[in-house]
């Protein structure tokens, strides 16, 4: 019966030529996907500092076994191995062309677009976005897709106008507690007793 270290050969990287360090250095340096990054950390520190796995997994914080997994793609596939496999599911049913269509009709009111309302909600703008493109998105989706744009749909405000000219006193007027004499005053309204 082997042990638990007989069975799991140290992986060695072989010493890296200038091309290879320096794909991993500029990957290690300006991914913004920290797992990539790490990933990257772990060739490195294998090849430069000639660490074992369990090395390795200390300082990266990991489980010796993700370690061993990373230096064994590295080793197949070279810097391309480290990055994450495509995931399964459907494609993607928003197009570029949908995104565009999408900023364009936010960044314009619904009425000077032909439509029946004046603020645009999420729910309205899946719909209006599904009657041009024929795509049908939850709200949910028009959301992210809004804030991958930058833009944030906030609550309507709604106000209150007048052309009456004097709208703007009479509306501070109607703001001011009134004081009366009534209100002064405080009149019992419960019945007293004779005797």
């Amino acid at each position: 019966m082997r042990t638990k270290e007989e069975a799991m050969k140290a992986i060695r990287i072989p010493p890296l030529d200038p091309e290879q360090l320096d794909a991993l250095e500029k990957l290690y340096r300006t991914t913004r996907n920290t797992r990539l990054r790490t990933r990257a950390q772990m060739v490195l520190l294998a090849a430069e500092r000639r660490l074992t796995a369990a090395e390795i997994a200390e300082i990266v914080r990991t489980s010796e076994e993700t370690v061993r997994r990373w230096l064994k793609r590295y080793l197949a596939e070279g810097v391309e191995g480290l990055r994450d496999e495509p995931h399964p599911g459907a494609p993607r049913k928003v197009t570029e062309e949908y995104r565009k269509k999408l900023v364009h009709a936010v960044r314009h009111r619904p009425r000077s677009l032909g439509l029946p309302f004046s603020l645009w909600t999420l729910q309205r703008l899946a719909d209006h976005m599904a009657e041009q493109t024929g795509i049908r998105v939850t709200y949910e989706s028009v959301r992210a897709h809004l804030k991958t744009a930058g833009i944030v749909l906030s609550r309507p405000q709604h106000t209150i106008t007048s052309p009456d000219p004097q709208y703007a006193l009479k509306k501070r007027r109607s703001k001011r507690p009134e004081t009366t004499a009534s209100s002064r005053e405080t009149i019992s309204t419960t019945p007293t007793s004779s005797t």
